[in-house]
């Protein structure tokens, strides 16, 4: 665990008791600060009590003697409006930051050889930081990985000499953490995202840039040019400190960076362009979504000063994350691939792009849109499997164009998609549960979903012979 040293004895309002807020009340108190804790759901302050926290009500705060309220990234900071007790601490003038400030503040103030890399953008930020966090172990480094993904950061090892703290934010993080100042700063992506609280796009993609905000000249930027916003940005942080920007990009030769070609990853940061490697045989990196993110995990490496070969060594070996196109089982040259995650259509996409012969369960709580933007990849479809709520509607939209079948649940859909595909003499067929929905139609989170999806592949593999992944 970190301690949140620098408030000493004084009075420090926690708002928000889920994971990362139950970590932030631990850290506080283990740095000495009086905490008042508070969450606006009661089933979260029942949970508290069993942990023995202490709880207050922000209505009853004297804010006049608090040094800082550290809130929780799903509470609103300014749209579409902020959160009364946000109100009431700004009038007061009391900061308002996050876990993520804390954990800079901390890192910064042990005076420990540690450093932070620290990965956003709208799409592959998970991906790439538990990538990044693989690559780090297998070249030898102590890789601590946490933040919107995995541990909360405050609940990571206390910094020491040789640490790599690997730390997925979001633009919610960001946006309470002024101080956040990474060693090794990576900016993905900018798709439309979160306008609900940012306003607009163009105020969520300031909030993305912050991550560079308080990067000095020796510090690294890896920033994605293949969409609009990130390529401005690069030219921004170019012009600001050029020898320390790393520009990636999939599809197109960059005359500076790192960028990937028909699955081959070029490094022309140097003197000269190498080809540094081959992405197209690791399976749990298929995809040009994913040769982005391997991009910018091997920018990371040679920042980090890991030689080319260990780098692509790790990623040959790099086991992917659950319920993003993780591959769960293979038989009768049948490929099992749950993206559970994709829970619109645009996620989908990622998906149905990185494979042929593709079996395609889909369906759940639909989204505003539907499955009509993925008609460009239904030729790759062979047939689709339609399970939950949205099975009707995607049955209209597929009409004359996918064969589809009814199917209801999931388990009916793994069985007959698994069969089907059985026949197929193609190489490789692909049955894909990459849903293009929400799961709360039949499951509790999209995590059920892929669970469920999981146990009833290890039950087909049993009867077609196959291996689980």
């Amino acid at each position: 665990m970190i301690a949140a040293t620098g408030f000493g004895k004084r009075n420090v309002g926690v708002l928000g008791l889920g994971k990362s807020g139950l970590a932030t009340v631990r850290a506080l108190e283990a740095g000495g600060a009086n905490v008042f804790a508070w969450d606006d759901s009661e089933a979260k302050r029942e949970e508290a009590k069993q942990e023995g926290l202490r709880l207050a009500d922000p209505r009853g705060w004297d804010w006049k003697t608090f040094s800082a309220l550290v809130m929780s990234p799903g509470i609103p900071l300014t749209h579409p409006q902020p959160h009364d007790a946000v109100k009431k601490a700004q009038a007061a003038n009391v900061e308002v930051i996050g876990d993520v400030e804390l954990f800079q503040r901390a890192v910064d103030a042990s005076g420990a050889e540690a450093r932070v890399v620290a990965i956003t953008g709208t799409n592959g930020k998970s991906t790439t930081t538990a990538l990044i966090g693989h690559m780090v172990r297998r070249c030898g480094g102590d890789a601590q990985v946490g933040g919107n993904i995995g541990r909360a950061v405050l609940d990571l090892d206390a910094p020491e000499k040789g640490i790599v703290y690997v730390v997925e934010v979001s633009s919610y993080q960001i946006d309470l953490a002024p101080g956040l100042a990474p060693d090794i700063a990576v900016l993905l992506n900018i798709t439309p995202d979160h306008i609900d609280r940012h306003g607009t796009v163009e105020h969520y993609a300031d909030v993305k840039a912050r991550i560079f905000a308080r990067q000095s000249a020796g510090d690294t930027g890896v920033i994605g040019v293949d969409d609009a916003m990130t390529s401005e940005i690069c030219t921004r942080e170019t012009g600001r400190r050029a020898e320390t920007v790393v520009p990636i990009s999939v599809g197109k030769t960059l005359s500076r960076g790192v960028y990937v070609l028909d699955g081959m990853i070029c490094d022309n940061t140097g003197t000269q362009t190498a080809k540094a490697g081959d992405l197209r045989a690791i399976k749990t990196l298929a995809g040009a979504h994913n040769w982005q993110n391997a991009a910018a995990a091997y920018a990371v490496g040679r920042a980090l000063g890991y030689p080319r070969e260990r780098i692509l060594a790790a990623f040959e070996s790099f086991p992917g994350l659950a319920h993003r196109m993780e591959i769960v089982g293979e038989a009768r040259g049948v490929r099992f691939v749950n993206d559970s995650k994709a829970t619109n259509a645009d996620a989908a996409s990622k998906a149905l792009a990185t494979y042929d012969n593709i079996y395609w369960i889909v369906g759940g709580k639909a989204k505003e849109g539907g499955i009509a933007s993925l008609e460009p990849w239904f030729d790759k479809i062979t047939r689709a499997y339609l399970i939950g709520d949205a099975a009707r509607g995607f049955a209209e939209t597929l009409k004359g164009k996918v064969e589809a079948i009814h199917c209801g649940t999931l388990d009916r859909a793994v069985e007959a998609a698994s069969r089907d595909a059985a026949t197929d003499k193609a190489e490789l067929k692909v049955v894909l549960l990459s849903p293009a929905c929400a799961s709360f139609d039949q499951f509790s989170s999209f995590e059920e979903r892929g669970d469920v999806f999981r146990a009833a592949v290890q039950e087909r593999l049993k009867v077609m012979g196959g291996a689980a992944a």
